[in-house]
């Protein structure tokens, strides 16, 4: 939907300037009518004179004679100018923009719930993980120091595709660069060949999901010797 711009959508509405401006115009002939009227008074009243010096009553002796009360009447607002569409489209205008900002706070409303929610479902998932952790550690273990049969090794293998699923990585590989901001080091251990500190035992895997590390990995680093 196109960004909605009041004042360009009311460009084609009467301009107060311009209505003025066709009243100024239209003065003139108003004049006209105004000294004929004038003149037509002035025969009527030559004639009811006669009539008095006549003896005869003019039918209109009595009556009342109309108040101006055009110099009473305010001047009118801009808004008087416009015709009957240009108040329609001025109303409708104004509904449309109110329509806009409500919607805009919708959408704004909706990102912060789907924003909430997907930080909900994370927490669960956290949770699951961090309660499963010893588990996953014993499996881990049992892979390193003993073989394990098919059906072992098949429960294992959809354990690790389930979390994968949901966004969890497991990392920590002997051999990898230390890190101090993703691995735990519980022993450092002078290595002669060891040209910078790098993993040489993984104790227990970490696990991530995104940038978030949910448990970092406890290694055993191997540091070069001081020469």
């Amino acid at each position: 939907m196109s960004e909605f711009n009041k004042d360009d959508y009311l460009n084609d509405l009467p301009d107060p300037d311009q209505a003025a401006e066709g009243a100024a115009s239209a003065a003139p002939q108003d004049s006209a009518k105004a000294e004929t009227a004038s003149q037509a008074s002035s025969d009527e009243g030559a004639g009811a004179a006669k009539s008095a010096t006549e003896g005869e009553t003019p039918a209109n002796a009595g009556a009342e004679q109309p108040s101006d009360s055009s110099s009473d009447s305010a001047p009118s607002d801009s808004e008087d100018t416009l015709t009957p569409l240009g108040k329609a489209k001025k109303e409708a205008a104004d509904y449309l923009e109110a329509l806009q900002r409500e919607r805009a706070e919708f959408i704004n409303y909706r990102n912060r719930t789907q924003k909430e929610q997907e930080r909900f479902r994370q927490h669960g998932i956290i949770d699951v993980l961090t309660a499963l952790l010893p588990a996953l550690d014993d499996i881990d273990r049992i892979r390193e120091h003993s073989e394990m049969d098919d059906s072992f090794k098949a429960v294992a293998t959809k354990i690790d595709k389930a979390f994968e699923k949901f966004g969890v990585e497991k990392f920590g590989e002997k051999g990898e660069n230390f890190d101090p901001t993703k691995h735990d080091a519980i022993l450092h251990k002078p290595d002669a060949n060891a040209e910078k500190e790098t993993v040489d035992t993984v104790v227990e895997a970490g696990y991530r999901i995104g940038d978030r590390v949910i448990r970092a990995a406890r290694v055993v680093v191997a540091s070069p010797q001081d020469r």
